[in-house]
């Protein structure tokens, strides 16, 4: 048998496959990554258009509260200071969001932290052990609050009666009795300068990178390439769906230049109503707001997002993680537990809602793993 060329193959040039490849490249390991598209950063991709990033997999905005990820990312990119805040529009009213003092306020008239919180025990439902998401929105806001922000913007998200989702789903957002409105509790907070695709380009800078390749349609000739394979697409097509197909959502955008110079007044505007087809409208300049300060441009770019059914024909963006699904990739995780010389990881592979300092960590944690135990001779 012929020795092989690589010591990883890597499938997939996202967040996950690109970290682990600079990590295991940087310890002297030979590393090939391979990816379905035209182009490196996954959904993280940007292009400009007409001077104005566009987010094609919809907006990214990196956020975290470790210090060591923040100064990670920041090796390969410069950031631009930006702080999420987000509003939503229901039945023609513009609410701040997430929760917080300023969206009481607009409800209900309250004016401090204790008419909101007193207010708030009135409306709550509770729940002992909340078992799904509308349980747990219910228990936590009451049923004004849930079906003017939730409901309906979740159910569109979704494709799901929220009584059959996770609690977790909601449990990222913050509710808030002051005035703070930022989406993010994290300390670090950025959005890439130059774009994403900049960030990928430089985090893959000498690794020798294949794009418009699909690892299913050669994987004996791949396999054969590397000692170890490190798989980040959908672990029930790397299994042949043998225990069932998982369950994914997709989405699609409709972007548009607009011949004015500000089209909403902030980034992204949710729409949480259900007869409102779309979930939210992203206006890419504000994410440069530091650029365009200097040099203003008398139009913007919008994009309109809706969600969509998944097939295999389609690009799965969110994992859907009902109780059926998450019990067929058990079955596919013990399985890729018993493999050797197989890596899975990322948002697909470990069929989890991760954010994107999330994946890095993972990446991170995988190498320093792979370290100590199977290749002591990377110890940094």
């Amino acid at each position: 048998m012929s020795q092989t060329k690589y010591d990883f193959l890597i499938v997939g040039a996202g967040v996950y496959g690109s970290v682990f490849a600079r990590e295991m490249t940087d310890r002297g390991k030979r590393c090939l990554v391979i990816d379905q598209l035209r182009h490196v950063a996954g959904h993280c991709y940007t292009e400009e258009r007409e001077g104005i990033h566009l987010h094609v997999y919809g907006p990214h905005i990196f956020h975290t509260d470790r210090e060591d990820i923040w100064k990670y990312v920041q090796k390969f990119a410069r950031f631009t200071p930006y702080c999420h805040r987000i509003k939503s529009f229901y039945r023609d009213k513009i609410y701040s969001f997430p929760i917080n003092l300023s969206t009481l306020n607009q409800l209900w008239g309250v004016n401090t932290p204790d008419q909101a919180r007193m207010l708030l025990e009135t409306k709550k439902i509770p729940f002992a052990n909340p078992a799904n998401m509308e349980e747990w929105a219910l228990s936590q806001v009451g049923e004004e609050i849930y079906k003017t922000f939730f409901h309906g913007y979740t159910t569109k998200q979704w494709g799901k009666d929220p009584k059959e989702l996770s609690p977790s789903i909601l449990k990222r957002l913050p509710i808030r009795l002051s005035f703070d409105d930022t989406y993010y509790n994290d300390r670090f907070q950025g959005i890439p300068e130059e774009g994403y695709t900049h960030l990928f380009k430089r985090l893959l800078d000498g690794i020798e990178v294949r794009l418009n390749e699909n690892y299913f349609d050669k994987k004996i000739e791949w396999d054969r390439l590397a000692k170890t394979i490190v798989f980040t697409g959908r672990i029930d097509e790397f299994f042949d769906y043998k225990y069932g197909e998982l369950g994914y959502r997709s989405l699609r955008f409709e972007n548009q230049i607009v011949d004015i110079p500000d089209y909403q007044g902030t980034s992204v505007m949710n729409y949480p109503d259900a007869r409102v087809p779309f979930t939210r409208i992203t206006e890419y300049k504000h994410f440069q707001w530091h650029k365009f300060l200097t040099t203003p441009l008398p139009y913007t770019l919008i994009s309109k997002e809706f969600p969509d059914t998944w097939n295999r024909d389609k690009t799965p963006y969110y994992p859907v993680n009902t109780a059926e699904n998450d019990q067929i990739f058990e079955k596919y995780r013990k399985e890729a537990e018993q493999l050797k010389n197989l890596i899975f990881g990322g948002r697909l592979a470990e069929f989890k809602y991760y954010d994107m300092h999330q994946v890095i960590g993972s990446a991170l944690a995988k190498v320093e793993q792979l370290s100590q135990t199977v290749f002591p001779e990377l110890k940094k």
